[in-house]
C-alpha cells in the first residue's frame, strides 16, 4: 500500500464552491489509480488535505484526474479549482496548477506543473496523454469563418463559450453596470432620440459632463490647434499610421509655394524633405469603401484623405497640406493652414474622421482583438497545459474570447453599434478588414521594426515609441529567459511538434497562409521563437492598451474624432462656414451613442490584472518564478520613469504605464 498526501484548493470567487461530489485518481507512467472520493464541503477559498492509499504501482507521477459528479440536486454547479499538490511515497512534492472551472458531470486531466517540451526522447505515455488532452480541447475550441479573407474565430457566441473563457460573475456585472451608466446620463438629458444636427459646438460638452477626464477637458480646449492635430499622430489613440516622407506622391501635388507660409522664409519644402522633417498620413485604404446609409435614414460619407505634416524647429508636428481624396483635380483642392478658418478646420475634421475609421477597424479590432483570438484558439487546440509556451501565454489570453464574441454581436454585428454610428457600413467594415489583411506584415506587428520601417526612430516627443520600446525590451528579455530555460538549442525548437503545430495553425487561421506577410508558418531557431512570443504578448497587452485606453480622452470631444460624416467632402475653397461643419458632423443621438461606447471601452473594469501580474501559478519551478520577479521589477522601473516624465507635461501620456496596462484584452 502506497500513501500519497494530496492537497486540493478551491478558488476565491464567490461562486467557486460546489455541493457536487469531487473525486481524484493519480496517473503515472505505469497506469492510473482507482478513483477515490474526496469528502468535503467545497467552500470558496478552502484548502483541504487528504491521504490516498493506493495499491497499484503507478510509476512516476505524471498527472491527476479530477472527477465532478452531481450530488443531490441535478443542477449546474461549477467548481473552480486552483491547484492540487501531491507528496508521493518518497517525499517528493508534485504541483498541479489547475486554475479553471470544472462544470457538469465530467473529469479533467491535469498534468504536473513542470513545463515539458516534447522531443524525440519523450515516452509514448507522455505523448498519449498530451494527445488525449488536446483532442478534448479541439472538440470545444472549434474554428469558424468570421468573414471571407478575415481571421477565423471561435464557433460560439457569448452564451455557449467554454466556461473558462467567460467573464467572472463580478466582471460581467461590472461590464453591464458600466454600459448602463454610460447611457444613463445621455438618457436623462433626452439626447438619445434627437436626430438633429448640433446647434453649436459648445453643446457637445454637455453629453458627458459628469464623466469628463482632465485629458478630455484639455482636448476639448486645444482640439483645433495644428500642433495638437499633429501631436495625436505620435501620442493619440492611434500612433500607428504616420510615416516619414522622403518624396512627394504624384497624386498629392503639394508645391513649395503652397506651404511657404507654413515653413517660413529660412527653408523650403525640398530642403525639409531632404532633412527628414516631412511626414505623411495616407488613408488610401479607405478609397472606395462603401459608406453607411442607415444612420437616422441619412446617407453618410467617407473620404480617403492625405495629410502632409512638418516637424518645425520647435519640434512640433504641424499639418501643412490636406487633400480629401486620392485623385487630385479641381474637385479635390489641397487645403492649407493659410486658407479660411472654417475651410482648414473642416479639412482637419475629415482627416480625423478617416482616422476614426482605420483606428477602430484596423489598428484596434483587427490588429489586437482578432489576432488575440487566433492566438487563444491555437494555444488551446495545439498546446497541452504543461507546455511552457501555453503557461507563458495563458495569462495574456484571459477573457479575450468573451469580449470578442460580445463585440461580434453588439458592436460589429448586423444592426450593431458600428451600423448605428460609423461611416463604414457592415459591408464596408468587412472590406476594410480584408484590405488590411492583404497589407499586414510580420514586421508591422513587431514594434521596433515597425518604428524603423516608418522612419520614426528619431522624431522627438514620440512617447508611444519610447514607452513601447521599454516594454518591448523588458518583454523580450523575459521571454528570452523563459524560452532558453526550456529550449536548449535550435534543434529543440524545430523538433517540438506541438509548438510547430501551434505556429502553423496561427499562420493558416490567423494570417490565411499569406506568404507575402512574412508571418512564419514554422519556427527554426530559439531567437525566432523569442521574437514571435514577444510579438504575441505585446499585441495582447501593451499594444491593445495603446489603441484602446485613450479612446474617451481623445474622442469625448466629438469633432476631434467624429464617427461619421453626413455631408460629402468639400470640393471647393471659400464656401465652408461653421454651419457647414455642424451640418456635416454626426447627429446628436449618433454622437451620444458613440461617446457612450468609447467611455465604456476606456473605463477601468474590475477583475483585471495588470501587466506582469501572475496570481495563477502556472510555472511551478523556481527558475521561471525568478524570471517572473525580474520582469515585474523591470516593469516597476519603467512605470516610475513614465510617471516622472508625465508629471512635467500638461498633456501626459499614461497609456503605456505598466501599472495601467492589462495583461490581456478583456474590454
Amino acid at each position: 500500500m502506497r500513501v500519497y498526501k494530496v492537497t486540493v484548493a478551491t478558488g476565491n470567487y464567490l461562486s467557486a464552491g460546489t455541493i457536487d461530489a469531487i473525486s481524484i485518481s493519480l496517473v503515472g507512467l505505469k497506469g492510473e489509480s482507482a478513483k477515490q472520493e474526496l469528502s468535503h464541503l467545497w467552500i470558496p477559498g478552502t484548502v483541504c488535505d487528504y491521504e490516498l492509499n493506493i495499491k497499484e504501482d503507478i510509476g512516476e507521477l505524471l498527472s491527476v484526474r479530477l472527477f465532478k459528479e452531481t450530488y443531490l440536486f441535478p443542477v449546474h454547479d461549477a467548481w473552480y479549482c486552483q491547484y492540487v499538490k501531491v507528496i508521493d511515497p518518497f517525499g517528493k512534492l508534485h504541483k498541479f496548477p489547475v486554475y479553471q472551472w470544472v462544470s457538469g458531470d465530467t473529469s479533467v486531466l491535469i498534468p504536473e506543473g513542470r513545463g515539458h517540451v516534447l522531443s524525440l526522447r519523450s515516452s509514448n505515455a507522455h505523448r498519449a496523454y498530451r494527445l488525449t488532452e488536446l483532442e478534448k480541447s479541439r472538440e470545444v475550441y472549434k474554428w469558424k469563418m468570421y468573414a471571407p479573407r478575415a481571421p477565423y474565430c471561435i464557433d460560439a457566441d457569448s452564451t455557449d463559450l467554454p466556461i473558462n473563457e467567460r467573464y467572472s460573475d463580478i466582471k460581467r456585472g461590472s461590464f453591464k453596470l458600466t454600459k448602463i451608466l454610460a447611457g444613463l446620463e445621455v438618457v436623462l438629458k433626452g439626447l438619445t432620440n434627437c436626430t438633429d444636427s448640433w446647434r453649436n459646438l459648445d453643446d457637445i460638452t454637455t453629453v458627458f459632463y459628469f464623466n469628463r477626464t482632465d485629458i478630455s477637458d484639455e482636448v476639448s480646449r486645444i482640439w483645433n490647434e495644428d500642433s495638437f492635430f499633429g501631436y495625436q499622430y505620435l501620442n493619440g489613440v492611434n500612433p500607428m499610421l504616420i510615416q516619414k516622407c522622403l518624396n512627394l506622391l504624384e497624386n498629392f501635388p503639394v508645391t513649395s509655394s503652397m506651404v511657404a507660409a507654413s515653413l517660413g522664409t529660412s527653408t523650403d519644402l525640398q530642403k525639409e524633405l531632404q532633412n527628414g522633417n516631412v511626414f505623411l498620413a495616407d488613408y488610401k485604404i479607405l478609397q472606395g469603401i462603401p459608406a453607411n446609409d442607415c444612420i437616422n435614414g441619412k446617407q453618410q460619407y467617407i473620404s480617403a484623405p492625405m495629410c502632409l505634416l512638418w516637424k518645425d524647429p520647435q519640434d512640433q508636428l504641424l499639418p501643412i497640406a490636406i487633400q480629401l481624396g486620392q485623385t487630385p483635380g479641381e474637385q479635390t483642392p489641397i487645403f492649407l493652414p493659410s486658407d479660411s478658418e472654417w475651410d482648414w478646420t473642416l479639412a482637419k475634421i475629415w482627416v480625423r474622421n478617416a482616422e476614426f475609421q482605420v483606428h477602430q477597424t484596423i489598428y484596434h479590432l483587427l490588429h489586437t482583438h482578432l489576432l488575440a483570438e487566433v492566438f487563444n484558439m491555437a494555444s488551446h487546440r495545439q498546446l497541452p497545459r504543461n507546455h511552457p509556451v501555453y503557461k507563458l501565454l495563458i495569462p495574456h489570453l484571459r477573457y479575450t474570447l468573451d469580449i470578442n464574441t460580445l463585440a461580434r454581436k453588439d458592436l460589429v454585428g448586423p444592426g450593431g453599434i458600428f451600423d448605428q454610428i460609423m461611416a463604414v457600413c457592415k459591408e464596408g467594415f468587412k472590406a476594410l478588414v480584408q484590405r488590411a489583411m492583404e497589407e499586414m506584415t510580420y514586421s508591422a506587428l513587431c514594434l521596433p521594426e515597425d518604428i524603423k520601417a516608418r522612419g520614426l526612430e528619431s522624431i522627438p516627443n514620440y512617447f508611444y515609441r519610447d514607452d513601447g520600446q521599454m516594454i518591448w525590451e523588458a518583454m523580450e528579455r523575459f521571454v528570452s529567459n523563459m524560452v532558453q530555460h526550456y529550449y536548449k538549442s535550435d534543434e529543440s525548437v524545430r523538433t517540438d511538434p506541438e509548438l510547430q503545430a501551434w505556429v502553423a495553425e496561427i499562420y493558416e487561421k490567423g494570417f490565411l497562409s499569406n506568404k507575402s506577410s512574412g508571418i512564419p508558418s514554422s519556427l527554426e531557431t530559439v531567437s525566432s521563437l523569442v521574437r514571435y512570443l514577444t510579438m504575441v504578448i505585446f499585441r495582447c497587452s501593451a499594444q491593445h492598451a495603446a489603441v484602446n485606453s485613450g479612446q474617451f480622452d481623445f474622442y469625448a470631444w466629438m469633432p476631434n474624432g467624429p464617427s461619421s460624416m453626413k455631408s460629402p467632402p468639400p470640393t471647393a475653397k471659400g464656401v465652408t462656414t461653421l454651419q457647414t461643419i455642424l451640418d456635416t458632423l454626426p447627429d446628436v443621438n449618433t454622437t451620444t451613442m458613440g461617446l457612450a461606447i468609447v467611455w465604456q471601452l476606456s473605463n477601468d473594469q474590475v477583475d483585471r490584472r495588470r501587466l506582469g501580474s501572475y496570481p495563477d501559478e502556472h510555472f511551478t519551478e523556481e527558475t521561471p518564478q525568478i524570471f517572473i520577479l525580474e520582469f515585474q521589477e523591470k516593469l516597476s522601473e519603467i512605470s516610475k520613469t513614465i510617471n516622472e516624465r508625465n508629471q512635467t507635461r500638461s498633456l501626459p501620456y499614461p497609456y503605456l504605464d505598466p501599472k495601467v496596462i492589462e495583461n490581456s484584452i478583456s474590454i
